[in-house]
């Protein structure tokens, strides 16, 4: 155990954080998965309980081949990746997997997996933000600059996000702001980007709105916001059923393996996850899940704070808030507080590569963790010296 210990390095704090929501994934995996079991596998559970451990044990493995590379080094990979992520958005857009009205995925040939290009592009887009950010640290006042090297980066990204994936664009959006925000970019870019932004979200919807048939996406986010507004049962049968769920779990929960809803709830494994997990364990998993999340946040903070470097904190704090956004997001669906937006919760909900680039963001942070920590040890120990002379 000693031994590898010595080998895992950065925050200890995220390490056990991330072995605690695996394990909470395994068991909500494994319960929730039953009616899928029935509709593809002829009942068999086991097939995709060995299948997402699999998945989550490579997802560990990436956090540890990530951590162990200097965070001043993905500088340049995410750069390359920001490139990349544009024709794959588009090739995504017009070639990709559709489901529910949606062209959100592309096939990996002979793995029988899908990922969705955006996380993809989401990982690329706030590391060459963190990036850039620093880079212009002496010149911020420079609004032109910031237009070209930040502003038009973020919408075109986002803006290829938007069409199949209103939700993730928009949180990407809101990450990026306060990227900008934290790392002291002028009044004048955040303003102009935001201003940009609704112009063309608005520009776009508006033509949706005059040709329906070139995008679905957007009248099927309006009817969700309607319904959720409005409260119609009807139009909201996702959320109703989550909030049973939620309502029947009690303080201690049905017990693990009992929930009645997970026969009944769409996207119980997936988006919905979190209902089914306080239905068998009760209004004490609800705030367990809460605090994992908060903690995963204090660490992220605390790291970004303690990082001399500016680059190294704005890239800690960008991916921490990327992560804990989209789970208090997707908790705040499972509770009808926002409306349905099939965000999955991160390191817990059924997935393949939505794990595993989680995983990276994961590897990524504790990187900064241990360049920061070996920085500290350096100072200490040149300290050590200079007070021995």
């Amino acid at each position: 155990m000693k031994a590898i210990l010595n080998h895992i390095k950065g925050d200890r704090v995220i390490w056990i954080i991330v072995l605690l929501l695996s394990v909470v994934s395994i068991l909500a995996v494994y319960s929730s998965v039953i009616t899928l079991a029935y509709r593809s596998r002829s009942g068999d559970a086991t097939y995709f309980l060995i299948k997402h451990i699999i998945i989550l044990l490579f997802g560990f493995m990436l956090i540890y081949l990530t951590h162990n590379i200097k965070y001043t080094y993905y500088s340049r990979i995410f750069q390359v990746a920001l490139i990349l992520s544009v024709p794959l958005l588009l090739f995504t857009l017009l070639k990709g997997v559709n489901e529910g009205s949606a062209s959100r995925w592309l096939q990996i040939p002979g793995l029988g997996l899908t990922f969705q290009t955006s996380d993809f592009a989401k990982l690329a887009l706030i590391v060459y933000v963190a990036r850039t950010i620093t880079l212009m640290q002496d010149d911020m006042r420079n609004l032109k600059r910031g237009v070209i090297s930040v502003t038009l980066p973020i919408l075109l990204i986002c803006g290829l996000i938007f069409p199949s994936n209103i939700s993730t664009a928009g949180l990407l959006f809101i990450n990026c702001m306060f990227i900008l925000f934290i790392g002291r970019a002028s009044a004048k870019l955040i303003f102009t980007t935001l201003g940009i932004a609704f112009a063309g979200g608005a520009l776009f919807i508006l033509i949706v709105f005059a040709f329906p048939h070139i995008n679905n996406r957007i009248a099927t986010a309006r009817s969700r916001i309607e319904s959720f507004t409005k409260g119609d049962k009807s139009s909201n049968y996702q959320a109703d059923q989550a909030m049973i769920a939620i309502s029947t779990g009690g303080t201690f929960g049905k017990g693990p393996g009992n929930s009645v809803q997970k026969n009944i709830l769409p996207q119980a494994s997936s988006d919905f996850i979190y209902a089914i997990l306080v239905e068998e364990y009760g209004f004490v998993m609800a705030m367990v899940m809460v605090f994992f999340y908060l903690a995963l946040l204090f660490r992220g903070v605390r790291i970004a704070t303690r990082n001399p470097k500016t680059f190294g904190s704005l890239l800690a704090i960008g991916l921490t808030l990327s992560l804990v956004l989209q789970a208090m997001v997707n908790m705040c669906v499972a509770i009808h507080l926002l409306p349905v937006t099939g965000q999955p919760l991160p390191l817990v909900s059924m997935g393949g590569t939505s794990i595993w680039f989680s995983s990276i963001a994961i590897g990524v942070i504790l990187s900064v963790s241990r360049e920061g920590e070996q920085e500290s040890e350096t100072e200490k120990q040149t300290e050590n010296v200079v007070a021995a002379t």
